[in-house]
């Protein structure tokens, strides 16, 4: 068996921004929210009803998602909805749980 050469990512910038998402997503509960959101609009009510953890620590983790680009949010009269604002981002997730979930 032979070992490939081949590159996968050439241009800096491509790894650059790829590693800045990956960063971003590589915290348990930061994954676990995008994974509640995936292609919804979801409310931060229904997100910390979904992934069990105070407001406070969602709204935290939330931020960061936003701050790095992965999140985008929508006000609505009293509530916030947030929501995977890259297509890309989605399509890694659904390629984590092809790679790392079995069932």
């Amino acid at each position: 068996m032979s070992k490939s050469n081949e590159i996968l990512i050439t241009e800096d910038a491509d790894i650059v921004q790829a590693a800045y998402c990956l960063k971003a997503m590589s915290h348990p509960l930061r994954l676990k929210i995008l994974c509640t959101l995936g292609s919804n609009k979801v409310s931060v009510q229904d997100i910390v009803e979904q992934v069990g953890t105070t407001q406070s620590n969602i709204s935290q983790h939330l931020g960061i998602l936003r701050d790095k680009g992965i999140l985008a949010c929508k006000k609505d009269a009293n509530r916030v909805y947030y929501y995977v604002d890259d297509e890309r981002t989605l399509q890694l997730i659904k390629l984590m749980k092809e790679v790392f979930c079995h069932h």
